[in-house]
C-alpha cells in the first residue's frame, strides 16, 4: 500500500505547480506597434511580430481587474494591422519598400506593409514599376 501511495503524491505534486502557475499568468498585456496598431494578449512573446516591433508596452492588468472597472471594454485579443483607406477611382498601391505598384482587385492592393496609394502616373514618375510588368491602364 505504501509503494502504491508515493507515486501518487509525486505525481499529484508535480501537477499542482502547474495548475497555479497556468492560473496567474493570465494577466492581460497591451502594446502599441510601431506602425501604429494596438496588441493585446496574455504574453508579450511575439507582440507586434510583422509590424515593426513594439513602440510601446500598456499597463497590465489581470481580467477581474480590467472586467471590475466601470465603463472599461476589454480590447480584443487579435493583433491585426490597420487597413488603410481604400483608394479612389484610378489609384493603385504601391509597395514603398520594393517599388512595385499593384492594381485594383489584385492579391496585394492595399495589403502590402508598406506602401500608400497614388495614381498609376505619380508611382511611375516616382520610378515605381507594375506588378509582373502589367499596367493596370492601357
Amino acid at each position: 500500500m505504501r509503494n502504491l501511495l508515493r507515486p501518487i503524491v509525486v505525481i499529484a505534486s508535480l501537477l499542482l505547480p502547474i495548475g497555479t502557475a497556468h492560473a496567474q499568468s493570465t494577466a492581460t498585456v497591451t502594446a502599441t506597434c510601431k506602425d501604429g496598431t494596438a496588441f493585446t494578449g496574455t504574453k508579450r512573446a511575439g507582440a507586434c511580430r510583422g509590424h515593426g516591433g513594439v513602440q510601446s508596452w500598456g499597463e497590465s492588468a489581470s481580467p477581474a481587474n480590467v472586467l471590475s472597472q466601470p465603463g472599461v471594454q476589454p480590447a480584443p485579443t487579435t493583433t491585426q494591422r490597420a487597413t488603410p483607406a481604400p483608394g479612389g477611382a484610378g489609384q493603385v498601391w504601391v509597395n514603398t519598400a520594393s517599388k512595385v505598384y499593384h492594381c485594383p482587385g489584385t492579391r496585394w492592393y492595399g495589403k502590402t506593409k508598406q506602401g500608400s496609394y497614388m495614381s498609376e502616373a505619380e508611382a511611375r514618375a516616382q520610378g515605381a514599376r507594375p506588378d509582373h510588368g502589367k499596367a493596370c491602364t492601357s
